[in-house]
């Protein structure tokens, strides 16, 4: 049985990929439908140089009719929600237990596996979200053929591959002039390129907070980096294990790829390389920032026990003088019992002196330097 994990519904905690787990014991090669899955929806694109066949499938058993063709057939399953058609296709496309079981379960780690005749690809793909930051993940299989490519997405609004189908449609480039393998990799590259939109998002959003952490830094402040980092995090396990299969099918080869699209895919790993690069310059710069956070909260924080001292400073001994002014003394007695309380000028005289004392302070402050910093800091 396959069960989701429940995550609490905090934002900072919410998961960015879902998780999917077999109970200990479970037969190898069972699949299990998530009960709120889509329903599928299978597209059959069948092409060669000169004619190009798009039409909907109702019945897995329909596509055998264009597998043994020479032309390229690529049946792209959007959804997952209906293990009875899953299956059919597994038979259509004799497939092994244990690829139709990596295909469904949407918990596989990238990665590449040769059947023999077949070609199992495991891949994360990311597509930045229609509004504000993030991103939507999911797991996409590809079983590569002869003459053939099956694709299984998890849901078909999150997808990056609309401009292989543009250029299948309009017979741009030289896809349509080579066979599956080379499918394969327009596919793949086109994964691997979804990235960099997302992370050009988080490069604006990292400098942003650059400017927030200085200027005016808050606790939403290190929870949005707190967030960031994470995301990253998840970017990073996501684009690793994609580029360690890449590297391992250009390094180990395959029968199904040929010594041309073996050269395409070194430019694949490339960008690969250029995202893993990206993700951990950012990863870096939000540690960054993590730092100047703290950093600008302790300097806040100086300031504003400076700004007090400075203030406290100069009502101390204004204090001690009102302090004496205040206390019960009998002139009658003695003359040192305060003669100035007599004194026809004596009030007047004692708060001059008390200007005269918190102004010689302010000006001991001023000439030291300190009043300038603790005002600046006062109008931010």
């Amino acid at each position: 049985m396959i069960r989701k994990i429940h995550r609490p519904a905090k934002v900072i905690n919410k998961p960015l990929v879902k998780e999917y787990y077999h109970q200990p014991g479970t037969i190898p090669g069972t699949i299990i439908v998530d009960e709120n899955a889509i329903q599928p929806n299978i597209i059959l694109i069948d092409y060669n140089q000169n004619e190009l066949i798009r039409e909907q499938i109702i019945n897995p058993e329909d596509c055998i009719n264009y597998l043994d063709t020479e032309s390229v057939s690529w049946v792209d399953v959007q959804g997952l929600g209906n293990r009875d058609i899953l299956e059919r296709l597994g038979k259509v496309f004799d497939l092994h237990p244990l690829v139709l079981e990596d295909v469904v379960n949407m918990a596989e780690r990238p990665k590449i596996e040769d059947y023999e005749d077949q070609l199992l690809i495991i891949a994360r793909m990311v597509v930045p979200k229609a509004k504000g930051y993030g991103f939507h993940s999911e797991q996409v299989s590809l079983v590569l053929g002869k003459h053939y490519l099956l694709t299984v997405q998890e849901e078909p609004e999150h997808d990056c591959f609309d401009g292989v189908r543009t250029r299948i449609k309009k017979n741009k480039g030289i896809i349509r002039k080579q066979e599956s393998d080379y499918l394969a990799y327009a596919l793949l590259d086109a994964i691997i390129d979804g990235f960099f939109p997302v992370l050009e998002l988080y490069g604006e959003r990292i400098e942003e907070l650059e400017q927030e952490v200085i200027v005016k830094p808050s606790p939403q402040t290190l929870q949005q980096i707190y967030q960031i980092r994470r995301e990253l995090l998840q970017l990073r396990r996501a684009i690793w294990p994609q580029r360690d299969a890449i590297n391992s099918l250009i390094r180990d080869g395959s029968e199904i790829i040929s010594d041309e699209v073996r050269i395409y895919l070194r430019d694949c790993y490339d960008h690969t390389v250029q995202v893993m690069d990206m993700v951990e310059t950012y990863r870096e710069l939000t540690s960054g920032l993590m730092d100047v956070y703290l950093s600008a909260v302790s300097n806040k924080m100086n300031e504003i026990m400076k700004l007090l001292t400075v203030v406290s400073s100069i009502f101390i001994p204004l204090t001690f003088v009102a302090g004496i002014y205040g206390m019960n003394f009998n002139t009658e007695k003695s003359p040192y019992n305060m003669p100035e309380l007599n004194w026809y000028w004596g009030y007047p005289l004692c708060l001059a002196l008390m200007a005269v004392i918190a102004g010689g302070l302010i000006f001991f402050f001023w000439r030291r330097g300190w009043l300038s910093n603790s005002f600046n800091f006062k109008q931010k």
